[in-house]
């Protein structure tokens, strides 16, 4: 078995602020695999008509324990109320290791953020990162991991599957969509998805992507929340702030994962540099808080890939390179004579140490994904 001990040490580092750590991600991304690594833990599948039988009386159920026990409760979401099972082991049991194991985040569930509220912490699992290929998973080729993708199954494959990813969509929209969401109209949602995945690392287009789908406005803003709430897309906002010309308003959509990208564009091989822009946002999701990522651009299409927002009012800006000295430098100094105080970040997959370059008068320091966690 495959020992992931970064995310091991993420859940054991929640642990340690919480008794109850929620693990989202989306299907097949290895979560159960995770979970089952914890050999010291009670394992309960909530699939099976029995686990769900024990926790119909969570108060008593709870109650037949030590108390100082650590519980896998996996596929929570099926429960009748899981919000409320793990309040009673968070309230009652605070020496009780909860690790609740889903396919969405606990904001995703009818009142379960809400009943949880100060009593949990969330860990997502992302598809495979870049820097764990290269340890953990012992894959060392980039056009492999781009694509391929990082599920498990397809990245250590041999070769790619399309039966796997057209197999992936049915089951997640029936699994997760209708199952969550009772989304019933099945065609236009996944043609929907289709069209994010196609799209993916594009300014959202709300008017385009209704007529694509052939459904509302309205009713794409909603299939866009309860793709975020599963983790299957991420909005990448604007940073704006000086000047009438800077876009302000539209969000960038990242898909979760370059396979299923290169799947629906037909792609066996394609822009490895977008590719490669969505496993810089993976890198920076693992770093950073949602709405410290952002991308800038103005209405000239001038560009800056990611800007991280400090709290000082410093600004950093993150471009996504494999040729590091392949940058086109000017939107970075139009960006940088607006916005003067922060580092500048060249990401590029092999790099073993970080060093220093000059773009015109700008200086910038290369660096792989690894790195990002120390920034």
């Amino acid at each position: 078995m495959i020992q992931r001990s970064v995310w091991s040490q993420k859940i054991y580092d929640a642990w340690s602020r919480r008794s109850v750590v929620w693990l989202s991600g989306v299907r097949r991304a290895g979560k159960t695999t995770l979970a089952r690594t914890f050999q010291d833990a009670t394992y309960l599948n909530c699939d099976l008509p029995s686990t769900q039988r024990e926790f119909a009386d969570p108060e008593l159920f709870f109650a037949g324990l030590n108390g100082d026990e650590t519980l896998v409760i996996d596929e929570a979401h099926r429960l009748d109320d899981p919000g409320r099972v793990l309040k009673i082991v968070a309230d009652q049991h605070p020496g009780v290791r909860v690790l609740a194991v889903a396919s969405s985040t606990a904001s995703a569930l009818d009142g379960v953020a809400e009943t949880l509220s100060g009593r949990t912490e969330g860990v997502h699992l992302c598809p495979v990162p870049w820097q764990e290929c290269l340890g953990a998973f012992g894959v060392s080729d980039l056009d492999r991991r781009l694509l391929h993708g990082g599920l498990p199954e397809p990245l250590l494959a041999t070769d790619k599957d399309p039966e796997f990813f057209g197999e992936w969509i049915d089951t997640f929209y029936a699994r997760d969509i209708l199952a969550l969401f009772n989304t019933r109209n099945r065609r236009g949602f996944l043609a929907l998805f289709r069209a994010l995945l196609r799209e993916s690392g594009g300014q959202v287009d709300y008017g385009r992507l209704a007529s694509m789908s052939g459904q509302s406005r309205p009713t794409v803003g909603v299939h866009l929340e309860q793709l975020r709430a599963v983790e299957a897309i991420h909005l990448v906002r604007p940073f704006h702030g000086k000047g009438s010309q800077e876009i302000v308003s539209r969000p960038k959509c990242y898909a979760f994962d370059t396979g299923f990208v290169t799947f629906e564009r037909g792609w066996r091989d394609g822009d490895r540099s977008l590719l490669w822009e969505h496993l810089v946002l993976d890198a920076l999701r693992l770093r950073f808080p949602e709405a410290s990522i952002l991308y800038w651009r103005d209405k000239s299409r001038r560009e800056v890939d990611f800007v991280i927002r400090r709290g000082t009012g410093q600004v950093d800006l993150v471009e996504c390179e494999i040729d590091p000295y392949a940058l086109d430098p000017g939107p970075t100094r139009l960006f940088r004579s607006r916005y003067a105080t922060g580092e500048n970040f060249i990401v590029t997959p092999a790099v073993s140490e970080p060093y220093r370059i000059r773009h015109g008068p700008l200086t910038f320091t290369v660096c792989s994904t690894a790195h990002l966690a120390s920034i």
